[in-house]
């Protein structure tokens, strides 16, 4: 039972993470960074890079640039373009940073689907959002998705940490509320076509 617990955990931080790097790419492994040099947060043997005073300062670096290329309104497109294959595999590192425990078949196979799959999805609707701000707004309003962004990366990553079987739990209850929202998409029946009289 403790296994199975401490699996779901594993999963729920994986992909909380995961999610966090779709908004993200730098905040989720800045966190986990600052938790791991706080005393928080144990990490696993293969997430000990990240806690020392040289992955914190690199992170950190790498955080404000990040901050500072999204408040530049076509730069921040220009980022989108380059963060969405960045995005997936940060939340494919995570997650199978996470799943450590699962034999490497599953691990990575989990890791690609869940933890990619999720850092691509949120990534790619933040970017659609982002270029729908600059075509009506001509980017006056592209600061709001990056504050956006940013409190949902925050947000993921430190809720991953702290509840990750509330990020687990919501994740599925998600992945339910999509595969719903498609089937009832695709599976509407035609309208009635009146006859001509």
């Amino acid at each position: 039972m403790d296994m199975d617990l401490h699996l779901f955990e594993s999963l729920g931080l994986g992909l909380g993470l995961g999610l966090a790097a779709g908004f993200r790419v730098v905040v989720p492994f800045w966190v986990l960074s600052v938790a791991a040099r706080l005393g928080h947060v144990p990490l696993a043997e293969n997430m000990q890079w990240l806690d020392s005073y040289t992955a914190l300062l690199a992170l950190s670096i790498a955080l404000v640039v990040e901050l500072l290329a999204y408040s530049i309104p076509w730069l921040d497109n220009v980022m989108d373009a380059v963060a969405f294959p960045l995005a997936a595999i940060a939340g494919t590192l995570l997650m199978a940073l996470a799943a450590n425990q699962l034999d490497p078949l599953a691990q990575w196979s989990l890791a690609i689907v869940a933890g990619g799959g999720a850092a691509a999805t949120v990534k790619g609707v933040h970017g659609l959002t982002r270029f729908l701000s600059t075509a009506t707004s001509g980017g006056l309003t592209n600061f709001l998705v990056a504050i956006a962004e940013l409190l949902g990366a925050v947000l993921f990553s430190v809720l991953s940490l702290v509840a990750p079987l509330l990020v687990l739990l919501a994740g599925l209850l998600g992945l339910a509320g999509l595969g719903w929202f498609i089937f009832r998409t695709f599976n509407r029946p035609p309208k009635p076509t009146s006859e001509a009289q």
